[in-house]
């Protein structure tokens, strides 16, 4: 019966990534670009912790990573493409609904090529840039895109889903103790600070209270996890 808990809890975590996306497609649906953005960094915190989980549990398993596969999809995929159709591609019809339609192909593209060379793959590189980097700087770019020229965010959109499948070498800084998309999700919570310096808090969804708190204290410790670890070689 233990076994069987320890080797869910990863499973719930990536199951929640992809709840998390789902809620942010009806975010977005209902023009809420905001919390629709806030929801896929929830989506980003628990795809950089589920995987960590599961090797520290010992907990790695082959349903696991088809999961987590399918998660990506949705929340790092589909969610971002939703909001970048509601918010600006959509005023262009059937041309934006098949343009925005591009990032989650292309994603599901990278992601079944990474899953069949995952075995070859090195462990200091990625082979094009990741869905879920891909897709926070999607979420990103959505987020401030009334700031900036059209024509920009539309080649910055196409740029993205060029590099999910093109064969550059991405650093992957799999032995660095952090999670993974540190920058993007920092970037996050930076926005996030700001909303509740701007006293806005009350209009995000009461996930994020509970979500940053849980993400800062998994980074806090793998951090004394990895000072252990080198104290005592």
């Amino acid at each position: 019966m233990i076994h069987i808990i320890r080797n869910s809890i990863p499973n719930l975590f990536t199951l929640a990534n992809l709840f998390f996306g789902f809620l942010s497609v009806m975010n977005s649906a209902e023009g809420d670009y905001k919390n629709a953005a806030i929801l896929i960094l929830i989506g980003m915190m628990l795809d950089s912790m589920d995987g960590r989980i599961a090797r520290m549990l010992r907990a790695d398993s082959e349903l696991g990573k088809e999961l987590d596969s399918l998660a990506d999809i949705v929340t790092f995929g589909v969610a971002p493409a939703m909001m970048a159709y509601y918010s600006y591609f959509s005023s262009f019809g059937i041309l934006g609904m098949a343009v925005a339609g591009l990032f989650p192909l292309f994603g599901a593209y990278r992601l079944a090529r990474f899953n069949i060379n995952a075995v070859k793959s090195s462990l200091k590189h990625f082979t094009g840039v990741p869905i879920t980097a891909a897709g926070g700087l999607l979420t990103l770019l959505t987020l401030f895109q009334l700031k900036m020229p059209g024509f920009i965010f539309v080649i910055a959109f196409f740029v993205l889903c060029i590099l999910m499948v093109s064969t550059i070498k991405i650093p992957s800084l799999k032995e660095i103790p952090l999670p993974k998309y540190g920058i993007i999700i920092t970037l996050f919570l930076g926005y996030a600070l700001y909303i509740v310096f701007k006293k806005e808090q009350h209009r995000f969804p009461y996930f994020i209270y509970v979500a940053i708190p849980l993400y800062i204290a998994f980074i806090g410790y793998q951090l004394v996890r990895t000072k252990r670890k080198h104290t005592t070689k």
